[in-house]
């Protein structure tokens, strides 16, 4: 009797047991989520810059005429000047760039053959341009790059003067020593143009004809934002 007892005791535990273990919830192990990290991403930037440049203007192949007699003749003028360039960086391959140059002292233009007012007299020049810059990042300082674009060179004196003007190219290479602190060496060619006007008036009374050429080599410093 008294193991009988002592059974129907276990089983009445074990099936409390059984019941109590029904109400017990499960426990679930707590997920933490990992933290995202976005990258900023540059959308752009603005950039200011100025450089000294060589100016080579060379007007070849003058023609004067006035019924009588015939002259040809070739100028050059070479002379520095100061660039100034202001630009943005839509990403690593492109900008947009303009560029202006202002002579800084007054040359000599050079009359090789004709004499006009002497062989020697003095002129001024100064140019502007807009370009595409695409650019080709070699390594992570040093770029290379192209300009193409529309500009206007111009050489003047009192009696001599005329515009170049129409399509402008150029090359280059960059080297950043900072994120903001670059240097530059390229070279800029404008359009050869083809006129006939006269240029010469008050000197020759009749119409002349010649090719202007334009360009220079540059060397600068910018600063991007």
């Amino acid at each position: 009797m008294k193991k009988m007892n002592l059974s129907l005791v276990a089983i009445l535990a074990m099936g409390t047991f059984a019941v109590a273990g029904g109400d017990i919830a499960p426990v679930e192990p707590v997920v933490e989520a990992a933290e995202v990290v976005v990258e900023e991403i540059s959308t752009g930037a603005f950039y200011v810059g100025i450089g000294y440049s060589l100016m080579y203007s060379d007007v070849t192949n003058i023609r004067y005429g006035d019924g009588f007699q015939n002259f040809a003749d070739d100028v050059s003028l070479d002379t520095g000047a100061v660039m100034f360039d202001l630009g943005y960086k839509f990403n690593e391959y492109v900008a947009v760039e303009a560029r202006y140059w202002a002579g800084v002292s007054t040359d000599e233009l050079t009359f090789s053959d004709y004499t006009v007012h002497g062989d020697i007299l003095d002129a001024d020049s100064d140019a502007w341009g807009i370009y595409v810059k695409p650019m080709y990042p070699v390594t992570d300082a040093f770029d290379i790059y192209g300009l193409l674009g529309y500009g206007s060179a111009s050489l003047d004196h009192a009696d001599f003067g005329k515009d170049v003007e129409g399509i402008s190219w150029g090359v280059g290479a960059a080297y950043s020593f900072t994120n903001n602190i670059s240097v530059f060496v390229d070279y800029v060619a404008f359009t050869e143009d083809s006129l006939t006007d006269n240029a010469l008036t008050g000197v020759l009374d009749h119409d002349t004809a010649y090719d202007h050429s334009f360009d220079t080599v540059n060397f600068g410093l910018n600063y991007q934002f």
